[in-house]
């Protein structure tokens, strides 16, 4: 049974969790990577360059939703793909812990499974813009 007193403020906590790595994560890529060097790395891996500059773009947006509250199941959902597009091209190969080199699936996936969470559970406490009914 879900505390319903307590469970919307559990959503909150986990959705600005969400937020803080997601924001950290575009920082790597913005501020010690650098774009450029992120989209030589996408390149390294024969992904398009232009990738990252989309996936720099989905980090800092679906974190900013997911901080403020806007429509924040729809934007756990819609970083979902952006999550296992990672465990397929960089983490899967490198096995599950991501202590391994090249660091496994292991954090990737439970990062996963909080989107998930939030998306299931509902927007949570707070929220600026709930998401619509229709979902």
């Amino acid at each position: 049974m879900i505390d319903l007193a307590t469970g919307p403020y559990a959503i909150v906590l986990l959705r600005l969790s969400l937020a803080v790595l997601f924001f950290a994560h575009a920082g790597l890529k913005l501020f010690v990577f650098t774009p450029a060097g992120t989209a030589g790395y996408f390149k390294s891996l024969g992904l398009p360059g232009w990738l990252a500059y989309v996936t720099i773009a989905a980090e800092v947006l679906g974190a900013a939703a997911l901080f403020l509250g806007i429509w924040p199941r729809l934007a756990a959902l819609a970083l979902v793909p952006l999550m296992l597009g990672t465990i397929i091209t960089v983490h899967g190969k490198a096995g599950f812990f991501f202590t391994n080199a090249n660091g496994g699936w292991e954090f990737p996936a439970f990062w996963t499974a909080g989107l998930l969470a939030v998306a299931l559970l509902g927007d949570g406490a707070l929220a600026l813009v709930p998401t619509p009914a229709l979902f």
